[in-house]
């Protein structure tokens, strides 16, 4: 979708015993995404069997019927309270009818139960709250379970760890949808981290927070100096510590090794440079520090799943204008 040329529906599935948190997610922060103007990207609305769907103290009213689920583009699917023992064939029918017509289909938390149930899930890999997971996998085995993962993204068909991982996943969706730009402006309106990966896991062990052995100081001279090359001896020198010690804090309070997170804050630079400005592929790829064209592409393409010069004419509204 080409930002701020269209409006994306987007429908929230309401469900009894619907997870409060996971309803209001989406719903406040997709509705805050207004890319380079005040033009609103999405549309939202609630859908279920209901007009008022209650959940604990919590109802929601004015929800669409099922039927408006054919109108959108994108479902969104909350956790519920009990998802093993959720069964409804009506909304099960509904979902498998939108999967079919092309509708992007995305799980909060244990909403990935209801994907399930309905057979949508079937050899695809999926997450969904760590506490759930042996569970869900023993429930339903044709599903390959990552347990580890904050979100997992299928193309048609995405899924999310526990509660807050909605963020990241909305998040996700929005740098996908309208670039990274958006997404970076979404994040700091919101004040949450945009560094937060899919990849990375659902909780990570933390030691006693001390100010010295922060990775703040040093994440940021990384983001500084990213243009130039890098190696691991390097970035211990400049953080003043062992090979160790920088692999296990980066693991700590990043849930990623070193690297692995240089490669990802080079790449949502270069996004960001690919939807802003008439830089060449070589041009970007010098200043984020890859070195070569050839290995920017392969990076980019192994992270964002398409080409940099795709992303370009997708996201780009000046240089889509010009195609």
């Amino acid at each position: 979708m080409k930002s701020n040329l269209a409006t994306h529906r987007i429908g929230i599935l309401a469900l009894e015993g619907f997870v409060p948190f996971d309803c209001t997610i989406p719903y406040q922060m997709l509705s805050m995404a207004v890319p380079g103007g005040s033009h609103a990207a999405y549309e939202i609305c609630f859908i279920g069997e209901k007009n008022i769907v209650s959940s604990e103290q919590f109802s929601i009213t004015q929800v669409l019927p099922l039927t408006a689920i054919h109108d959108m583009e994108t479902i969104i699917i909350p956790g519920i309270i009990q998802p093993f023992s959720y069964h409804n064939t009506a909304v099960f029918e509904a979902l498998r009818m939108a999967y079919t017509a092309g509708i992007r289909l995305a799980s909060i938390c244990t909403g990935a139960c209801i994907l399930a149930a309905a057979g949508l899930l079937n050899g695809l890999s999926a997450t969904t709250h760590w506490a759930i997971v042996e569970e869900f996998a023993q429930k339903y085995p044709q599903v390959a379970v990552e347990p580890d993962i904050l979100f997992c993204d299928n193309g048609q068909i995405l899924t999310s760890a526990g509660l807050s991982s909605g963020i990241d996943l909305c998040l996700h969706m929005v740098r996908k949808d309208l670039g990274a730009a958006a997404a970076e402006k979404l994040a700091t309106y919101f004040v949450v981290p945009l560094e937060r990966d899919g990849g990375q896991r659902q909780f990570v062990k933390h030691s006693t927070p001390q100010s010295a052995s922060n990775l703040s100081a040093l994440l940021l001279w990384l983001q500084e100096n990213m243009h130039r090359t890098m190696t691991l001896q390097q970035i211990c020198q400049q953080g003043n510590m062992s090979l160790r010690t920088l692999n296990r804090k980066f693991q700590e309070q990043t849930g990623v090794p070193p690297m692995t997170w240089l490669t990802r804050a080079r790449i949502r630079r270069a996004q960001t440079l690919l939807e802003s400005s008439a830089m060449s592929v070589e041009e970007i790829a010098a200043i984020t520090g890859f070195g070569s064209a050839g290995s920017f592409r392969d990076h980019f393409r192994h992270i964002v799943g398409t080409s940099p010069t795709a992303w370009k004419k997708t996201h780009n509204l000046y240089y889509a204008q010009q195609s």
